[in-house]
This record gives C-alpha cells, sequence and structure tokens, in this order.
C-alpha cells in the first residue's frame, strides 16, 4: 500500500487532505480511484490507513480507516555527520541512509572536503534534499522523515551536539591497527532509545588534527573493518550492521 507523509495541519478529525505533489502522484501517477486504500503518515510517527473519498490532481481527500500500531525506526536514534562529498554523493547517503533508518544527517565541512558549502548554499540544495529523504522514508515505510540539519564544522559539531549518548568517528587508522574499538563492540554495549552520532569523514578521511580534536572532545575512533570503505559507503555500513545486531539478531 502506498504511504504518504501529510502535514500536521492537514489532519482534521477523522479526514486527511493530501496536496500539491502527493495528490498528483495519487491521481494521475498511481491512477487511485474512489474506495481505494493509502497509508498516511502523520507528523508525529503515527500512521493511519486511509480510504480515498475524492482524488484531483491537486487534492485528494480521505477518511481515517484505522490506526497502525507499527514502527519501523531503529530501537536507536542514529544521526550520520558526513564530511562533505564531491558531486552528488550526499544524495546517496540521504537516500540510502534513510531506507536504512538514520534519524538524522548533518553535513560538515572538514579539512578534506574538496567541495565546499556554507549555510547559503546548502539553502539551495534543502528542497532536493528533503524531497530525497521523503520520498525515501515513503519508500521504506519509516514512521518519520529525518531532519537535515545546517552545515557545520568539526569545531562546531564537537561543542554543539552533547546530548548524545555515544559519539563516533570512522577513523581508518584503527583497521591498521591503532587502539580504540571496532564498531560490533560498540554496538554490542548499545540501549535501546540511546542517541548516537557518527561522524563519516569526506574522500580525504579525517586528518590526525581532526581526529585529535574529536578524541578531545569524548568522541571514540572506530573501525569499520579491515576494507576501507568510500566516504558515501562507510556511513550506510554503519546503519546496515546496527540493523543487524539490534533487530536481526535479537530477534532469533
Amino acid at each position: 500500500m502506498q504511504r504518504y507523509f501529510v502535514p500536521a495541519e492537514n489532519w482534521q478529525n477523522n479526514k486527511v487532505l493530501i496536496l500539491d505533489d502527493d495528490a498528483h502522484h495519487i491521481h494521475r501517477v498511481m491512477r487511485s480511484q474512489e474506495g481505494n486504500h493509502i497509508i498516511c503518515n502523520h507528523p508525529d510517527g503515527s500512521a493511519a490507513t486511509c480510504r480515498i473519498i475524492s482524488t484531483s490532481p491537486a487534492e485528494v481527500r480521505t477518511s481515517i480507516d484505522g490506526w497502525l500500531n507499527e514502527s519501523a525506526e531503529l530501537p536507536v536514534d542514529v544521526t550520520i555527520a558526513q564530511g562533505i562529498p564531491k558531486s552528488d554523493k550526499f544524495e546517496l547517503v540521504l537516500q540510502k541512509g534513510t531506507e536504512l533508518g538514520a534519524k538524522a544527517f548533518i553535513p560538515v565541512q572538514s579539512e578534506r572536503s574538496v567541495a565546499v558549502w556554507n549555510e547559503k548554499k546548502l539553502e539551495k540544495k534543502l528542497g532536493r534534499f528533503r524531497k530525497i529523504v521523503k520520498e525515501a522514508s515513503e519508500q521504506s515505510h519509516r514512521n518519520i522523515i529525518p531532519d537535515i540539519m545546517q552545515v557545520s564544522t568539526i569545531e562546531k559539531m564537537a561543542a554543539s551536539f552533547d546530548e548524545y549518548d555515544v559519539k563516533l568517528f570512522a577513523y581508518e587508522e584503527q583497521a591498521k591497527g591503532a587502539p580504540g574499538n571496532s564498531l560490533g563492540s560498540v554496538i554490542s554495549n548499545l540501549k535501546e532509545g540511546c542517541k548516537l552520532l557518527v561522524y563519516i569523514g569526506p574522500e580525504g578521511g579525517i586528518s590526525e588534527k581532526e581526529a585529535a580534536f574529536l578524541t578531545k572532545h569524548n568522541f571514540s575512533p572506530i573501525s569499520l573493518g579491515p576494507r576501507i570503505l568510500r566516504a558515501e559507503t562507510a556511513g550506510l555500513y554503519v546503519l546496515a550492521s546496527i540493523s543487524y545486531h539490534l533487530e536481526e539478531l535479537r530477534c532469533t
């Protein structure tokens, strides 16, 4: 059943109003008819099965048939802080990271980032970025749409995000035998509901200066195994590993 995220103001009693692109998608692309059912997600994370009352390219009116008792969210909140990569690789991180359960994303302007962003440049990209995470959330049946935060720096990220229970950075030197934790050992100690921040460097990785700074500010270096992963792959590896350990293994 197709799923749509609907703004809070479009929920009135047992009726849900769908507008704009989503209405066009329902009417023109899916060719849904009166009486067909869809799933509507509220911004608070709840979801309902809704029956279409009327449909047009501009608006679709529905009534709530029943609320769903389900959650597709990870048992821990994971924010991926991504060193800004080249080209459209950040879009891949957003799309696949959303599918794998990330709660939020932070683009980080780091020492070895080739691409240079600021808040003004991010603002120009945000429309597309938000569409990517919304569509990925619908496709993967998420309960929420991940947040995309403002561009940060290593220094700002280390100083501003104290609310996390665990703060990590993927450091390729760990794969070469430097002392530190494996990702698996960290995951095994995670408690349900904890907040996790993971920093992934850009294509050039994390400099020694940045690694020392992050360590000083209570970030722990972790290894992601013996192979060196691409910037756009590392965060996805972290999310998939968390899902496997905390969802798949604990269900067996």
